[in-house]
């Protein structure tokens, strides 16, 4: 029986931000994994269509997490347990912040005063992003590799102890927690008050915020470890059966399934959803373009290893990295290679865009920031 974590509060006093109902990035912001709540993977703005690199960045071990882009900074965690803040315009470090334990997956999210992440000892901390100091942490007794979403006042994470926690953003306090039949790896979606969730359990699940409470279930036939994306009535999330799924959240039922005719590999790609197009990553080596509609191809693109970067979209292109050490810039709407950066080493991050930047980290410990 897994006990009721305790948060561990610090400088409470000294917390005066607030968490805003709606729980949206700002215009000129990347704020969490995936850029927003419906995690849909699309900048708000574009950055130039020729990319040249502005800066590096030498982390000192390898970059699995998307950054954050937030207020002129960059966030990003690393395997060697830090999560740092870097000056967006000269890539000088403003701060570092020690969790003591290393991190993977988990994407920070920011939200005015705070920045959130989970490290892979169980332990989602919130950090003052003004000067990198703690303002409290919430132990899970798992992994925390999913990236935290901000909704309202409440910090979404989950943890591979089954669990999917809503804690109280000012406080790290439990608001609840929802127990599923497997690890929670996937970040939650969040859209009208409703979280959804594909799960190593194989179910997809629709959560009321306000307390937690299991609206439908789904089943999906395979687990999934990447992110659902979702827009309007439809929801999409890749699985390791191997297929992308598309989901009528009214009728709570899938509508259709897409799978590579030539090649079965798992997608642990997240999609983005770009000009009624769900686009995703395989470890295929491929980046897919599929009919948000009907479930057809519409293209595809082929890399030299797989893709378990999730896309990012922005001015009519998709940014995306590969285990090929390559970050690429398709064109939304062919397919074809517009730009190509070849960082040596792979990239399994996926890539956060605001400001005019492109900013994106490598196994090789290296943080790019294009623009």
């Amino acid at each position: 029986m897994i006990g009721n974590p305790t948060p561990t509060l610090i400088g409470l006093l000294a917390l005066t931000f607030v968490l805003p109902g709606s729980g949206q990035a700002p215009a000129n912001g990347w704020t969490q994994f995936r850029a927003n709540p419906r995690l849909t993977g699309v900048a708000p703005n574009a950055p130039p269509a020729a990319l040249t690199l502005r800066w590096t960045f030498e982390v000192g071990d390898a970059i699995d997490a998307s950054a954050a882009i937030v207020d002129g900074s960059v966030y990003v965690s690393s395997a060697s347990g830090e999560l740092l803040a870097i000056d967006l315009a000269s890539g000088k470090l403003r701060w570092k912040f020690a969790t003591g334990a290393s991190m993977g997956e988990s994407s920070p999210a920011v939200e005015q005063e705070a920045v959130f992440v989970g490290d892979l000892g169980g332990t989602v901390h919130a950090v003052r992003t003004r000067d990198g100091t703690r303002l409290w942490t919430f132990k899970t007794d798992g992994e925390v590799k999913s990236s935290p979403a901000i909704a309202g006042d409440l910090v979404l994470v989950g943890s591979y102890d089954t669990h999917l926690y809503a804690l109280e953003g000012r406080t790290g306090k439990l608001r609840w927690k929802l127990q599923t039949k497997g690890p929670v790896h996937a970040t939650p979606a969040v859209q009208d008050g409703v979280v959804y969730i594909g799960g190593c359990d194989e179910s997809f699940r629709a959560v009321r915020l306000a307390d937690g409470k299991t609206l439908f279930e789904i089943p999906l036939g395979a687990y999934t470890g990447a992110s659902t994306a979702v827009d309007g009535d439809r929801a999409y999330v890749g699985t390791f059966n191997p297929d992308v799924v598309a989901l009528d959240l009214r009728a709570r039922k899938i509508v259709w399934r897409y799978s590579d005719p030539d090649r079965e590999f798992p997608f642990y790609s997240s999609a983005a959803l770009a000009d009624g197009r769900v686009i995703v990553g395989g470890r295929d080596k491929a980046v897919h373009a599929i009919d948000a509609a009907s479930g057809k191809a519409v293209w595809k693109f082929v890399t030299r290893a797989r893709v378990d970067s999730s896309p990012a979209v922005a001015g009519g292109r998709v940014y995306v990295g590969s285990s090929d050490g390559k970050l690429y810039g398709l064109d939304v709407a062919t397919g074809q290679k517009q730009w190509e950066f070849d960082a040596g080493g792979p990239i399994t991050a996926s890539p956060a865009i605001a400001a005019g930047a492109v900013v994106i980290g490598s196994q090789d410990g290296r943080l790019y920031c294009f623009g």
